[in-house]
């Protein structure tokens, strides 16, 4: 860009002095003209013509519409504009009968024929040897190579800034170990060799979004020790038609040059995505790109030493040709971390960020239950921020607790103005949750109940799950609507009342109870059957794709059991907080007097007689 913007300058000033001379040569400046400039006057048409008449002035030049000349005193005057030169002459009549002036006429100057002729030919041609050169230093690597294209964006190794291992990457031991076999493989080929074993020419890296897979192919580059090439799936498609493959094709040759190398393929679904999916069939191009990426991978020509790797969180829509063995040969699963890895990953992140002596990070493990590693990234840079804000030097417990509350429900809108009523009926209906949850048999103790508003939520109640879970059973999802409808049970309760702040729990609710019945065959009265088959259409998308493969009288019984299970966990809300009533009502004067308990002190208000629940 810099010898771009260079040159485009050097260019710019030829222009200008070309132009300059050619003006000069036309007559319009003469290089006596160019000297004496700084020795001349500044002087308008009328203030001219009194100056005349008042025998200011000794001598003027008169070239048809154009005046010079020279005053009494020394100083001249130039390129003074006349409408009329014979008005002028009229007007400085008095003045030439007291022979006071000297007049002289000149004919205005002639451009030479030769100049006439040649100047346009010069001209066009030095605009044509300009574009020419700029063209050619475009095409010889020059700025942004605008005739290659075709040619493949792959950035190597060499060009990544800062050089990540295995070191970097926590929480995904069994990930690594499959990893590490590739790249022995790529260090030690002789040793598989031996043995008659093929490496896997295809590595798909498999996983939800900020699990990491991205990180891992970049560790794979760190410890590989051979070239290694990166490129975005969307990097192959262009508006022109076949520039996808011919990518692939480049791609591939500088791969095959540079083998044993690694060419890594991030986001792959942009171009591997199940052929004939579309309106008309499908889209041509890109089903173009992905033949000539088949092809490279296992076709005919031979790619030894060269390992694909790719990473998508949608291989349900992948090609079944790419899956084949031969291809993508092994496919490395990188979900949600656990309690244990994300402990780990903490450790990471926060090597360079100076913590407080009272964060424990196996507690901040365990109230992230289904973070990511983007996630717990995120987490700790908004503690930092956090610290950063109130002038801490350290990031405290208080900092990371807030930061876990901000990345799952935004930040806090302390400026929201409520009624007392309405701020009296979010009390009533958080302290709901939080009493139901705790009264509940094996129910995970409450970590945080709040009024204060956070993103779409008026307030909210935080659980800290004991472990983590794999699985959900039918109690613990009857335990979850119980707790969802125990805010809307409470306001009816006490405030005699219901209002739509219950809308988002009850919506969660029914689609828990439904999935019971329809998804997960928990119902008594259906059976173990699932109803409704979930197929992607091309036309109508995923989310109206549910396909009904059952009768209007099944449907029927299906509504009567989501009724059946959302009327009996209202009663068992309903049982619990009549129980209760009177630390329903300390609960939400607690709120409404603080705006914010913590799990602890949520705990001695609720069971002051009692021994608290661990937390």
């Amino acid at each position: 860009m810099k010898n771009l913007f260079k040159t485009a300058t050097i260019y710019i000033l030829i222009a200008l002095v070309i132009l300059l001379l050619v003006d000069i040569l036309s007559g319009g400046l003469s290089y006596n003209q160019l000297l004496n400039m700084s020795e001349k006057r500044n002087v308008i048409y009328s203030e001219l013509i009194n100056d005349i008449n008042e025998g200011k002035v000794s001598r003027i030049i008169l070239s048809y519409n154009n005046v010079s000349g020279q005053y009494k005193d020394g100083t001249k005057f130039d390129n003074v504009f006349v409408p009329s030169p014979d008005k002028f002459l009229d007007q400085i009549q008095p003045a030439i009968e007291a022979k006071q002036i000297e007049i002289v006429t000149k004919e205005p100057p002639q451009v030479p024929w030769w100049l006439s002729t040649f100047l346009p030919m010069l001209i066009f041609a030095g605009l044509m040897i300009f574009v020419w050169i700029f063209m050619l230093q475009q095409t010889q690597g020059g700025g942004s190579k605008i005739m290659s294209f075709t040619k493949s964006r792959a950035k190597t190794i060499q060009d990544l800034k800062k050089k990540v291992t295995f070191a970097d990457v926590a929480g995904a031991d069994e990930e690594k170990e499959e990893l590490k076999e590739v790249i022995d493989f790529l260090k030690n080929p002789r040793k598989y060799i031996e043995l008659g074993a093929r490496i896997p020419k295809g590595i798909l890296l498999v996983g939800p979004p900020g699990t990491g897979k991205t990180l891992l192919a970049k560790a794979v580059a760190g410890e590989a020790g051979v070239p290694f090439f990166s490129i975005s799936g969307s990097d192959f498609v262009e508006m022109f038609v076949g520039v996808g493959a011919a990518r692939v094709r480049d791609l591939f040759d500088q791969a095959k040059r540079n083998a044993p190398c690694v060419v890594f393929i991030d986001e792959i679904d942009a171009v591997g995505r199940h052929r004939g999916a579309g309106l008309g069939g499908g889209h041509d191009e890109r089903e173009q790109t992905l033949n000539q990426l088949l092809v490279e991978m296992d076709g005919f020509g031979t790619n030894e030493g060269i390992i694909v790797m790719a990473a998508t969180n949608r291989p349900d829509i992948l090609d079944p040709a790419l899956l084949r063995p031969g291809r993508f040969d092994r496919q490395i699963v990188v979900n949600v971390p656990d309690a244990k890895a994300r402990e780990e990953i903490l450790k990471v992140h926060a090597r360079n960020k100076p913590l407080g002596p009272d964060v424990d990070l196996s507690q901040i493990a365990k109230i992230t239950a289904g973070f990511t590693g983007a996630d717990l990234e995120n987490l700790l840079n908004e503690a930092a921020l956090l610290a950063a804000r109130k002038g801490k030097k350290q990031i405290n417990m208080e900092e990371v607790q807030e930061a876990v509350a901000k990345v799952l429900m935004g930040p806090e809108k302390r400026s929201r103005v409520y009624t007392e009523k309405e701020k009296k009926l979010t009390a009533y209906h958080e302290a709901g949750h939080a009493i139901v949850r705790t009264m509940i048999p094996d129910a995970e103790p409450v970590h945080e109940v709040s009024i204060i508003p956070r993103g779409y939520a008026g307030g909210y109640t935080m659980y800290l799950p004991k472990e983590d879970k794999f699985y959900a059973s039918k109690s613990d999802m009857m335990r979850e609507i119980i707790t969802l409808l125990g805010g809307r049970v409470a306001e009816k309760l006490v405030l005699e009342d219901v209002s739509t702040g219950a809308s988002s729990d009850i919506k969660r609710a029914t689609k828990i109870a439904r999935d019971m019945v329809t998804k997960y065959g928990m119902s008594d009265k259906l059976g173990p059957m699932t109803f409704g088959t979930e197929q992607e259409e091309v036309f109508l998308g995923r989310d109206l794709a549910l396909a009904r493969n059952y009768s209007e009288e099944v449907a029927a019984e299906i509504d009567r059991e989501i009724k059946s299970i959302i009327e009996e966990a209202y009663k068992k809300a309903e049982e619990i907080l009549k129980q209760n009533i009177d630390k329903l009502h300390k609960v939400a004067n607690a709120l409404l007097e603080k705006e914010k308990l913590t799990g602890e002190e949520f705990r001695k208000l609720v069971f002051e007689d009692a021994q608290p629940q661990p937390a």
